[in-house]
């Protein structure tokens, strides 16, 4: 999806937590650095330790303690030869902050930035760079936490969670709260990527749907129930703050089409 026309203030906060977001992914394991390594296996196991110390694990979350040398010690290693490292001086809270700024994998940094990129101008412009920043963090966090609580539980528990998506999934229900009625234009793969400009509650409700069905799907190894926690908290925050504002309807933005 592209071309969701924006005519306000530059969205400078938007555009530099795309920037940060990828300066992170560059410097990390998963990026060009090479004091990772030089080979395939030594970078892969940097990253699992990578995204252990910044990665939000639900288990860390919930105790408020990082996992310990013994309870790391029964656990099989996710990669082979590559065993798990305690963290000792990890702080579980701040990770549920650093873990918004680790990715996987250029396709999950990638399809993340794009969908800041698309709909983060609109929703930074109805509250301000400032309150925006706060939001976004906000929203972040509480869907890692809500993981954590609700879904975190046996092996997922001990799972690292990274990416941006919980916060950028509170960022598209805050627009559909916003601009439910404005265009955006989405490729759409059943007709062969054929582009179309269609409205955000279309667009965004049946993204939300699909986020919702997958919950129901094992082992795919993305955290669903944090885009869905994410989506919801952003669009309830804004519909709240909206209603104590004293304004009950939906908006467009002028700068869209319709």
């Amino acid at each position: 999806m592209a071309d969701q026309r924006h005519d306000g203030p530059t969205p400078l906060v938007s555009y530099l937590l795309i920037a940060l977001n990828c300066l992170v992914f560059l410097a990390g394991p998963s990026g060009i650095n090479p004091g990772y390594g030089s080979t395939a296996p030594a970078r892969a196991c940097a990253a699992q330790h990578y995204q252990q110390r910044w990665g939000a694990i639900p288990a860390e979350l919930l105790s408020n303690r990082p996992l310990t040398s013994a309870q790391l010690a029964g656990l099989p290693a996710p990669l082979p030869g590559c065993p798990l490292l305690a963290t000792p001086h990890k702080v579980p809270a701040l990770s549920a902050l650093s873990s918004l700024f680790v990715h996987g994998g250029w396709l999950h940094l990638l399809g993340n930035m794009l969908f800041l990129y698309v709909f983060g101008a609109g929703v930074e412009e109805r509250l301000g760079r400032l309150r925006f920043l706060l939001f976004y963090l906000a929203v972040g966090v509480l869907a890692g936490y809500g993981y954590a609580a609700v879904g975190g539980h046996g092996p997922e528990s001990l799972r690292p969670l990274v990416g941006a998506s919980g916060a950028i999934a509170g960022v598209l229900g805050g627009y559909l709260r916003l601009y439910p009625r404005a265009r955006v234009t989405t490729l759409v793969p059943a007709l062969l990527f054929l582009p179309l400009r269609l409205p955000a509650w279309l667009v965004l409700g049946l993204w939300f749907g699909v986020q919702w069905w997958s919950l129901r799907q094992a082992g795919s190894g993305v955290a669903y129930l944090a885009h869905v926690i994410g989506f919801s908290a952003g669009f309830l925050a804004l519909w709240v703050a909206a209603r104590r504002a004293g304004y009950a309807g939906p908006t467009l933005d002028p700068g869209v089409q319709p």
